[in-house]
């Protein structure tokens, strides 16, 4: 199906960032994800100071500049005073407080409640595998599925929280992407499962998690397709959009994130990915395609024959 024939499908992903900033509050993690992108980075990166949480707060305050705010880490739930920081983001006029976690804490007797009881109403969790074996592997940690889910299933069990998924997509997990969504399909307020295929802070694939998008694409449309069934908005992130499009799933990549406040020194290592570089961006007329990272292309070459350049939508 050609890009311009492409129905307008409306509400298959929130498409909502805008109205979402995100701070950085945290750097430490008891994870240790194979696919962690700034494991080299995490000790010299500094988390925002309150004086910068303060100032988000009273921009809110004086002109209600956006819906909701995300506390973000590493891992976010090592600090102590999260409950108090969703307190002050809720009196400063946030409608929404999201937390981005691993998940693991969630499980912990009254921990989730707390939360919500401070204002936190969303919860983006980190879903690297399809079970306790797959997930634990990522991860490197033994029992992290388990702590993950239950965490996930006391959430579902209260009509405040809104339940986001995020599964980094590599050479280890996009096999298990089909069965991932079939392990979360009885949740609930799971709202939203988003597919973030990998990229290396680096111009190189040093661990090889990388996998070749001829070999994804045929576990990552079926999950798609599956989450959507289940009454999920999912959002596809760097991937190309001319295969998307071709499944007529071009709609699932959304590659707009919320304003993200973090230490500078993380951009500079961000630059060395290396993105939009595809043989066909200067004919291409997606807006959303972040083309190919500079760790895949050394890797597996420009795959000229295989993208193809999209043309204008039609109105």
């Amino acid at each position: 199906m050609a890009f311009s024939d492409a129905p307008a499908q409306p509400r298959l992903s929130l498409r909502d960032h805008a109205d979402y900033v995100s701070l950085t509050m945290e750097f430490r993690c008891n994870l240790a994800c194979v696919h962690c992108m700034i494991e080299g980075t995490m000790d010299r990166l500094t988390p925002q100071p309150d004086s910068e949480f303060q100032a988000v707060l009273d921009e809110q305050r004086r002109n209600r500049r956006w819906k909701g705010l995300i506390l973000t880490g590493s891992e976010i739930t090592l600090r102590r005073d999260l409950p108090d920081l969703a307190r002050r983001a809720r009196a400063a006029g946030f409608a929404h407080v999201r937390i981005q976690t691993h998940g693991m804490a969630l499980a912990r007797p009254d921990f989730g409640a707390r939360l919500l009881d401070a204002g936190v109403d969303e919860f983006f969790v980190s879903v690297a595998g399809a079970d306790a074996e797959s997930h634990d592997r990522i991860t490197a940690v033994p029992g992290a599925w388990d702590k993950m889910l239950r965490g996930l299933e006391i959430l579902d069990a209260d009509p405040r929280a809104r339940l986001f998924t995020n599964t980094v997509v590599t050479r280890l997990s996009h096999p298990l992407l089909g069965d991932l969504v079939e392990a979360l399909a009885h949740l609930k307020r799971l709202i939203q499962m988003e597919f973030w295929v990998y990229w290396p802070m680096s111009e190189t694939d040093e661990k090889g998690l990388c996998a070749p998008h001829a070999a994804i694409l045929p576990d990552l449309a079926p999950a798609i397709r599956r989450a959507r069934a289940l009454g999920r908005f999912v959002e596809v992130k760097n991937f190309p959009h001319c295969l998307l499009v071709a499944e007529g799933l071009g709609d699932a990549l959304v590659n707009d994130q919320p304003l993200l406040l973090i230490d500078p020194a993380f951009w500079t290592e961000f630059e060395r990915n290396g993105f939009h570089q595809c043989v066909h961006r200067a004919t291409c007329a997606s807006d959303q395609c972040l083309g190919l990272n500079a760790a895949y292309v050394e890797r597996f070459g420009w795959e000229g024959d295989w993208l193809l350049p999209l043309g204008k939508p039609t109105p």
